[in-house]
């Protein structure tokens, strides 16, 4: 069993001067927000890294939450779309609604990938507007950063120019820890994966790895034996250096694999916390990046 892991330092709630109450949808967007806000903000992740963020329970303790938040920070891009209209309206909080300067999706800031040329749900788990988990390439965060400082300094005016001095210290580290991360990611570059999961099209954007089949039949839809059995074949033919799973997901598919196609099974955290090495979000890509170089050895 998954030890739940400790988001602390991601609950600020605790802080009587902060100036902004802000409500992250995901650790990533809360890691990044305190980045950004420091002590200024009273920050609250409404998930774990160990959570399917698609399924999540609109629990009365989130809309509690999101009654008192000043600031919504999500991924947008449909991701949240099960749970997350269900406590805007519960909440009943019109600063954090759709069009307001309190909402603010992540995914608007980014170039998106996979975006359907049509819609069919029969597809699966298919987002309109695209892939939603933007959080796998460090790239995307420097405009997402940039968009949402903006952000707070409009609703926090009284802190804006502390939120554009903690934009501009994030902006040279993130930028020299990307070119780390790269230089150290180069024997990456071209290796064929296995996903459990359609999850990872802007780490493979980035990294350079290149999938070649997923386990899940249909994104969002369990694999069964049949299926799997179908990618076993196709591995014998085109051979992958690795498998790769999310941190919340179940390892069976993932391991099936690995040990029929005698590859190594990998999961990343995806997200802020999802495993013991990934506690912020350069831990996360550090992380990351350190077991699939592991992986490829």
């Amino acid at each position: 069993m998954k030890k739940i892991l400790c988001i602390s330092l991601l609950l600020l709630s605790g802080n009587v001067h902060a100036a902004l109450n802000i409500f992250a949808c995901e650790p990533e967007w809360a890691a990044l927000t305190l980045e950004l806000a420091g002590d200024k903000a009273s920050i609250y992740s409404a998930t774990t890294a160990l959570q399917d963020p698609h399924r999540v329970e609109a629990r009365p303790s989130l809309i509690a939450r999101a009654r008192r938040a000043q600031l919504l920070v999500c991924t947008g891009a449909e991701l949240e779309t099960g749970w997350l209209p269900i406590i805007l309206r519960e909440s009943g909080n019109p600063d954090i609604a759709p069009g307001k300067p309190g909402n603010f999706e992540a995914a608007h800031h980014v170039v998106m990938l996979e975006v359907p040329a049509r819609l069919d749900r029969a597809e699966g788990d298919v987002h309109a507007a695209g892939n939603p988990h933007i959080q796998t390439d460090a790239r995307n965060y420097l405009p997402v950063a940039q968009a949402l400082s903006a952000r707070m300094a409009e609703l926090d005016p009284a802190n804006a120019a502390f939120y554009r001095s903690r934009l501009q210290a994030f902006t040279r580290q993130w930028q020299a820890a990307i070119a780390r991360w790269e230089k150290q990611a180069a024997p990456l570059r071209g290796a064929a994966i296995v996903v459990q999961h359609k999850g990872f099209p802007y780490l493979e954007a980035w990294l350079g790895l290149k999938q070649i089949a997923a386990l899940e039949p249909k994104p969002g839809m369990d694999p069964g034996v049949a299926h799997l059995s179908q990618v076993l074949e196709q591995l014998q033919r085109q051979p992958a250096k690795m498998v790769i799973r999310a941190a919340y997901q179940s390892e069976k598919p993932s391991e099936w694999i690995a040990g029929r196609a005698h590859i190594p099974a990998v999961e990343l955290p995806f997200s802020v916390g999802g495993t013991e090495g990934a506690k912020d979000l350069y831990g996360l890509f550090d992380d990351s990046i350190q077991r699939l170089l592991a992986a490829l050895k």
